[in-house]
């Protein structure tokens, strides 16, 4: 009963803050733009400043760790794979749609849900987790996805230009740049002046509940009905299969020595597909069917991560 209450309490905070964004926006109290304004936020000035001192504050051997960066990467590409030939080869979909399948298994919500629910499970470890599933996201899994997508009905060899141009603009993301700056600052080993570095840390304090309001307020007029047949794959593949290919990945060819790290990276994959699948989507004419997916998923994921919180209290991964 205890570590029910114990798991509850990681878990009910975190969707009772999506459930608060969710009723502010249907009652009116935010509009969509609101939310938008609030995401731009957190996209380009929380999260950036989250990562750089999650990094920027500690030994860079203590960071860069490789067995991570290769268990998440093998593990969500496996998934890819997997999402990609179910789609393509067994339902006959477009590069496009597979290409929007395998993203919503495969694609986590790392620093909207993931980083707060890792932080109340595991702790400061959380930051450097965050950091390290945005490489992985950011750098391989979006880039590939992207190419893929946009390389329908595209001429012979654009594919090539179409992924340098994804890698390009990823490159711009202010989340990308806080890490780099963090990697610098936790090389060189210098420090912030007080006044500056107090100032990062409160926007990096807002993050948290931000993100999650926002989840919270995007999920409005978010429809599933008549699309379970299609949603429902992609909810499990990417509450189930996910976390279970990276386990699979830790515990046969990538071991990571951390246990706290190897739970959170476990933990990544369980979380719901990241807040911009259904914008990602929308470009290939695929948003009805990934806001559907992203609605049942975050729901399904309240009860997915509590289970699976309990599994790693009862066999830590």
């Amino acid at each position: 009963m205890t570590a029910l209450l114990d798991i509850l309490g990681i878990t009910v905070p975190i969707y009772l803050v999506m459930a608060l964004g969710y009723v502010c926006t249907r009652q009116g109290f935010f509009a969509k733009a609101d939310l938008q304004v609030l995401g731009k936020f957190t996209l380009n000035l929380a999260l950036p400043a989250l990562l750089f001192n999650a990094l920027s504050q500690r030994r860079v051997e203590d960071i860069l760790n490789y067995n991570y960066l290769l268990a998440n990467a093998l593990g969500s590409l496996m998934v890819l794979a997997a999402g990609l030939f179910w789609a393509r080869q067994i339902q006959g979909r477009s590069l496009s749609y597979s290409s929007m399948m395998a993203m919503g298994m495969s694609c986590p919500n790392s620093g909207f849900v993931g980083y707060p629910i890792i932080l109340l499970s595991l702790g400061p470890v959380a930051g450097v987790a965050l950091a390290l599933n945005m490489v992985v996201e950011n750098l391989l899994l979006l880039p590939l996805l992207l190419a893929i997508a946009d390389s329908e009905g595209a001429a012979p060899g654009r594919w090539k230009n179409v992924l340098l141009q994804t890698v390009q603009n990823l490159l711009k993301n202010p989340m990308i740049i806080g890490i780099v700056l963090g990697f610098l600052f936790a090389f060189s080993g210098l420090s912030l002046p007080a006044p500056v570095g107090r100032t990062i840390d409160l926007f990096a304090q807002a993050s948290a509940v931000l993100s999650l309001f926002v989840i919270g307020g995007s999920l409005v007029a978010l429809q599933s009905k008549g699309l379970q047949s299609t949603v429902l794959p992609i909810a499990l593949g990417k509450l189930v299969l996910h976390p279970l290919a990276i386990w699979l990945v830790t515990l046969w060819w990538v071991p990571i020595d951390d246990p706290a790290l190897r739970a959170a990276a476990v933990l990544t994959g369980a979380m719901p597909m990241l807040a911009i699948y259904t914008i990602l989507s929308q470009r290939h004419g695929h948003g009805t069917v990934s806001a559907a997916a992203l609605l049942v998923t975050t729901v399904l994921s309240f009860f997915s991560l509590s289970a699976l919180l309990w599994v790693l209290q009862l066999q830590p991964a």
